[in-house]
């Protein structure tokens, strides 16, 4: 099996987890709206809001850190193992307890009732058991380990959607004597009603509690032991990817934050700028599709790339790779945008919704690029020059807020997903540039960018030109559809997935 071929096949077992448990993830929500009030779940939204941040302070880049260094020529990869998974624990041990202590004093900064302060609590457990995790994790994906990374991470999420279901539908119904009344007795020791949307919490807990018992093996082959002078490098490299990956955080998520506070109001006739953030929300998550695909690719490519560092043919892997990982990501694009009708209406129940799936092409492209950069990347990952990581991410993150700052108020939740496109178009190109000079790659640049064109020109023809029948508009559609992938197959056939391809 050729090298890019190995890195597809694992990039769909890492795919298969990823879908499955954002799958049932989602399948939660309706379950948190239809039993708890808006107040409640607010509390919910707003700790759960930080977790993003929290979880990249909590591991700090050590996951990339440890595919580089256990990809040196002579590396031990067992001490390497050991040293980075004590200085992870120390943090780890550190950062909870002072969000424990501090528990109180957060939650009225983030303007939440101290009453929750238990929440909060649980929260810094999960993200301490989270942490503790991620290197047996990539671990796991540094041997190559892919079937058992996924079987254990699907778990984890099937004991939290297991738990949220048993106390949040099953122990009401029971108590309530509207389910299996014979069965309150037992339910009455294991279900307090009063802790009501702590189940969401506690559930998660516990699901980050057994995830961290089924990597028992690779816990168990760990000896603590702290070296300064062993990490110093580490630290040193790992810092500047930290940095980057709150500033991609920034990129992620500041657009749903700065539209209710810069939307001009009534800029939606009888609309409120909370209505305009659910809507630009809901159809933000139709890009899903596309984030799932990087997900996976970026679950294998990481510590293929690092395995493929001292290969002299690695450029032209690199090269290959980023081709079908973009010709892959267009028929994505294609595929959603022209047909984004027909998939709203499963997902979005509403048809308050519907009126902002304008943004839905703009965003899985702006994806698309976020993914091509994440490949672009490899070169500041293998020089050792991370830092240039967090120049991007920061310039992307300045471009975000200036971007959303000058449309948002002419151009409302389509404003910011031209800022989302606009900040990863630039990242993308950036690294490109830098990586020229730093990392040559032959990267097929001229023809992915003739694609991308013909691509984001179908999906234009196709939102200009709507029919008003439904048949023969989903006909022109997926017509649309198929003529770009006959396209690529006609012009890519000769070229074969292997490393022998011609560029």
């Amino acid at each position: 099996m050729s090298v890019a071929k190995r890195l597809a096949s694992q990039t769909a077992v890492y795919g298969v987890s990823s879908i499955v448990g954002r799958v049932l993830t989602y399948f939660l929500v309706p379950v948190y709206t239809k039993a708890f009030a808006a107040a409640e779940y607010g509390v919910v939204t707003g700790l759960y809001a930080y977790i993003s941040f929290l979880n990249v302070v909590f591991t700090y880049g050590m996951e990339t850190t440890f595919f580089r260094f256990a990809n040196r020529p002579g590396a031990d990869r067992q001490e390497l193992y050991s040293r980075t998974l004590s200085l992870l624990l120390v943090s780890t041990v550190v950062l909870t307890g002072i969000l424990i202590l501090l528990a109180r004093p957060l939650l009225g900064l983030l303007e939440i009732p101290a009453e929750h302060e238990r929440y909060a609590v649980w929260m810094a457990l999960i993200l301490g058991l989270d942490a503790l995790t991620a290197i047996p994790f990539a671990r796991l994906r540094l041997e190559n380990k892919a079937r058992k990374f996924a079987a254990i991470k699907l778990v984890g999420i099937v004991a939290n959607v297991v738990l949220n279901l048993f106390f949040i539908i099953l122990c009401p119904a029971v108590m309530s004597g509207k389910w299996l009344p014979s069965l309150q007795p037992l339910v009455a020791r294991l279900y307090d009603p009063t802790l009501g949307v702590g189940y969401v919490f506690l559930s998660n807990l516990f699901a980050s509690g057994l995830t961290l018992l089924l990597l028992w093996r690779e816990l168990l082959d760990f000896r603590f032991g702290l070296n300064l002078a062993f990490l110093k490098p580490l630290l040193q490299y790992a810092y500047p990817l930290m940095l980057m990956g709150l500033a991609g955080m920034v990129n992620e998520t500041l657009d749903r934050i700065l539209l209710p506070k810069w939307l001009p109001d009534n800029f939606y006739p009888g609309q409120s700028s909370l209505t305009a953030v659910g809507i630009y929300g809901a159809c933000y998550k139709l890009s899903i599709f596309m984030t799932l695909v990087i997900q996976a690719f970026r679950y294998a490519a990481e510590p293929f790339f690092f395995s493929q560092s001292t290969d002299k043919n690695s450029p032209a892997t690199f090269a290959l790779i980023l081709k079908w990982f973009t010709l892959c990501c267009a028929v994505i694009f294609v595929g959603i945008s022209l047909n984004v009708e027909d998939i709203a209406g499963t997902f979005l129940q509403r048809p308050e919704y519907l009126q902002g799936l304008g943004v839905v092409p703009i965003l899985l492209l702006a994806n698309l690029f976020l993914g091509v950069y994440y490949n672009l990347s490899v070169w500041f990952k293998l020089t050792d020059k991370t830092y240039y990581g967090t120049y991007i991410g920061a310039g992307g993150a300045v471009l975000t807020i200036v971007l959303n700052f000058l449309l948002i108020p002419v151009l409302g939740y389509m404003g910011s997903a031209i800022a989302t496109l606009a900040c990863y178009f630039m990242m993308a190109m950036l690294c490109w540039r830098l990586g020229e000079r730093h990392f040559p790659v032959p990267y097929p640049a001229l023809r992915l960018g003739l694609w991308l064109l013909a691509a984001s020109a179908l999906v234009a023809l196709g939102w200009w030109i709507q029919p008003q029948d439904w048949w023969v508009r989903h006909a022109w559609h997926a017509g649309l559809t198929l003529a770009f992938l006959a396209a690529l197959y006609l012009v890519e056939r000769p070229q074969r997935l292997s490393g022998s391809e011609s560029r």
